[in-house]
């Protein structure tokens, strides 16, 4: 299982590269769940190397095909590996698929091997969204890579106080049937890690945990919290290939 940690400028590349995250992901919490960064700033956190997976969020995105297309466009151009969409605005499966197939086809137009995540909500009643459950579905007309589950809400909530265990090991073996990457992120903390490991998704996907006084949205970033989450994730890995050998 990957981590990915969210960083929101380029003072926070740094601790989050040395701390050993695999997956840089670029996004602006004060515009919400995956707020859109500025373009210069990911053309300059891209410039700082190439030897990083660098993802971009291009925002919680309403219902208008034509933005998302010309939003991740601009992503890709500037030196995303991974371009990240959260499917707000359509209120139906084939609303989603509409705007995520835009996503795919501008990035793909850029660079063929960048990977597209379509991203939903755990919490999608509170706003009349599209089903957690659907999203691989639309991953998958899409043309998409990754399928995403996160929350809309960061007021305190958690990925598990919307979905439970069983729903979301569900997610993820529909997301792997339609030949997708499983993510899971939602104000996630260390003891969640197992949680997620155990289900079988393919990334995890953090921000508050990894900042100052875990606060998501005023907090910084700091090394000694991304060493902790990467040291979790690296002795679950490390486990499951001791038991995978030893059962072979």
């Amino acid at each position: 299982m990957k981590v990915l940690i969210s960083i929101r400028s380029l003072e926070e590349l740094i601790p989050t590269i040395d701390g050993g995250a695999d997956i840089i992901d670029l996004k602006n919490p004060s515009e919400g769940s995956l707020g859109a960064a500025f373009p210069w700033l990911i053309k300059e956190i891209r410039n700082f190397g190439n030897d990083f997976t660098l993802s971009v969020a291009i925002g919680d995105m309403p219902n208008l095909p034509g933005t998302a297309a010309l939003a991740s466009s601009g992503a890709a151009a500037c030196g995303a590996d991974i371009v990240k969409v959260g499917l707000y605005g359509p209120r139906s499966l084939k609303e989603g698929a509409r705007l995520l197939k835009s996503v795919v086809k501008a990035v793909k137009d850029i660079k063929q091997n960048i990977l597209v995540v379509g991203a939903g909500y755990a919490d999608f009643k509170f706003f009349n969204g599209i089903d957690s459950m659907d999203i691989p579905s639309i991953c998958n007309a899409a043309g998409a890579d990754i399928a995403m589950l996160d929350t809309y809400s960061k007021t305190g909530q958690k990925l598990f106080d919307f979905i439970d265990s069983k729903k979301l090991r569900k997610f993820v073996i529909k997301s792997h049937e339609n030949n997708l990457l499983a993510a899971l992120a939602g104000s996630l903390e260390l003891k969640d890690i197992k949680k997620i490991d155990n289900l079988g998704a393919d990334i995890i996907g953090f921000r508050g945990a990894a900042c100052s006084g875990s606060d998501r949205k005023n907090g910084v970033v700091e090394i000694n919290r991304v060493k902790k989450i990467i040291e979790i994730s690296q002795n679950l890995n490390n486990n499951d290939k001791i038991l995978r050998s030893a059962t072979m």
